[in-house]
């Protein structure tokens, strides 16, 4: 059976991996995340999770059966993907621009192996409801928005925002579970591998 190795030092996809019994080596890659001039944001998004995967399997050498995933999410509104914020003003202005509207979550997934090269995109759209100032300085200061693309993180405390969520939960939070599920099988690697049995 193929090896897998997760070019991620996300804590999220560890954990969504792991949920579904998928045993896994971490296995992070130093890459350059700027998009290209111009690139649209679901090219951006794919781009770099087909990066991330071939360079960790590059990394990896000549180990044999190994396939690697690379992952990628972007939080998108009007057309412009919002990153990690720089400091608590940068925070505070991207989480008044996502209140009481819709955004996009763009988050693709790649395999890479000697052989091949593959990937899924899935985009879901969530919103949020009308935020008060205070309730933005308060989730600030709990320290979750800091390292989250949007400014904040949908499987924490910023749950109590969303209004509506179309398409994929475990996209949002950064793998989505289903279509990795499905390339998986692809790479002859099954889920359910590391879970309880039960008679």
């Amino acid at each position: 059976m193929a090896t897998l190795y997760l070019a991620s030092g996300s804590p999220r996809r560890r954990e969504l991996l792991t949920q579904i019994g998928v045993p896994f080596t971490p296995h992070p890659v130093p890459l350059d995340e700027s998009p290209l001039p111009g690139e649209a944001p679901d090219l951006y998004v794919e781009r770099l999770a087909r990066a991330k995967a071939q360079a960790g399997l590059g990394l990896l050498g000549q180990t044999e059966g190994a396939v690697v995933l690379g992952a990628d999410t972007a939080v998108v509104l009007d057309g412009r993907i919002l990153g990690k914020p720089a400091d608590r003003e940068e925070a505070l202005a991207t989480l008044g621009a996502l209140s009481d509207r819709e955004h996009q979550v763009l988050t693709a997934v790649a395999l890479a192996s000697s052989e091949r090269v593959a990937a899924r995109l899935v985009v879901s759209r969530v919103r949020f409801r009308a935020l008060a100032r205070a309730e933005l300085e308060a989730y600030w200061a709990t320290g979750e928005p800091r390292d989250k693309a949007g400014s904040y993180g949908i499987q924490g405390l910023a749950a109590v925002f969303v209004s509506h969520l179309q398409g994929s939960y475990s996209a949002v939070v950064g793998l989505p579970l289903c279509e990795t599920a499905e390339l998986l099988a692809e790479f002859a690697i099954p889920c359910w591998q590391s879970l309880p049995v039960h008679s």
